[in-house]
């Protein structure tokens, strides 16, 4: 009841400013408050630091760069089985399945259109017809860091603005087309399966999404689709290579075409995922 009364007051909350006041105080570089942030922040949401790659809290200059926290090399070990699709982040699932036609789950009696996700041309959207998906919901305790589910080349990577709803569960199943009017970060992939996206999702409170390519970009309501400059052409990723992080928490959702992806039967909504395990097995060539 609280999670529903919340998702409908977020219609009426100054999303944008909200989310700009924890962007300032996340770079607060005072010790006393960063310190404070971080062991509150740890508490509250019950932080396993155990795998943490620096000291807790003296480590880190600011709580965002806590919360975007890098992870000991042997924390999350890839599956290099050439048929396992790996997990490109720790968070819960929030849908897994295939597409009807062009039609995405969003959440029970409610869906979403390729076009209006990928907000890109026809020919983009239709290689994901029928295809599969999986969203990936990252709580604030989640290790927040997104990595490459399959190797491939990255030909392409849009800024869409849009919104700032949250991203949980209740948030998902009030309001209509969210992963679509939420500001987004898409990158596409092309691989031995063909064309794979992987789809940065904004929400409340996420201060800016960071790539290698991109640097940070901060949230925009408005505006045209920015093309990311990848500078000397596609960029080659390898499997469970690191690809960026939420300033902040979000959502990660994957595409892949028609016929190359059967999902491991645990992944379903509530199914907790790591980082670099396998959640999917695939049909044909290497991953």
């Amino acid at each position: 009841m609280l999670g529903r009364l919340f998702a409908y007051l977020q219609y009426v909350l100054p999303r944008y400013w909200l989310t700009s006041i924890v962007y300032r105080l996340a770079r607060v570089r005072w010790r006393g408050c960063k310190d404070f942030l971080i062991m509150r922040f740890i508490r509250m949401y019950a932080v396993d630091t155990g795998d943490v790659k620096l000291e807790v809290p003296a480590g880190f200059t600011t709580f965002n760069d806590f919360f975007i926290r890098e992870l000991r090399v042997e924390a999350r070990p890839i599956d290099a089985t050439v048929d396992a699709l790996v997990a490109p982040v720790d968070g819960t699932v929030s849908q897994a399945g295939y597409l009807r036609e062009d039609v995405i789950l969003q959440a029970k009696g409610r869906d979403y259109t390729l076009d209006d996700l990928l907000a890109t041309d026809i020919d983009e959207a239709r290689a994901y017809v029928d295809g599969a998906f999986v969203t990936l919901y990252l709580a604030p305790y989640n290790y927040h860091r997104v990595h490459a589910p399959i190797s491939g080349d990255l030909v392409v990577a849009r800024y869409v603005p849009g919104d700032l709803f949250s991203v949980n569960t209740a948030t998902a199943a009030v309001v209509p087309g969210l992963f679509r009017r939420n500001e987004r970060l898409i990158l596409q992939f092309r691989t031995s399966l063909g064309p794979v996206a992987v789809i940065f999702v904004g929400a409340l409170n996420v201060g800016s999404i960071s790539t290698r390519w991109s640097g940070e970009i901060r949230p925009r309501r408005t505006g045209l689709v920015e093309t990311i400059d990848l500078g000397a052409g596609p960029s080659h990723v390898d499997k469970g290579d690191l690809l960026g992080w939420f300033n902040m928490g979000s959502t990660v959702i994957v595409l892949l075409p028609r016929g190359v992806c059967e999902w491991h039967d645990e992944i379903e909504p509530g199914a907790s995922v790591c980082m670099g395990r396998s959640i999917a097995t695939l049909s044909t060539g290497d991953s």
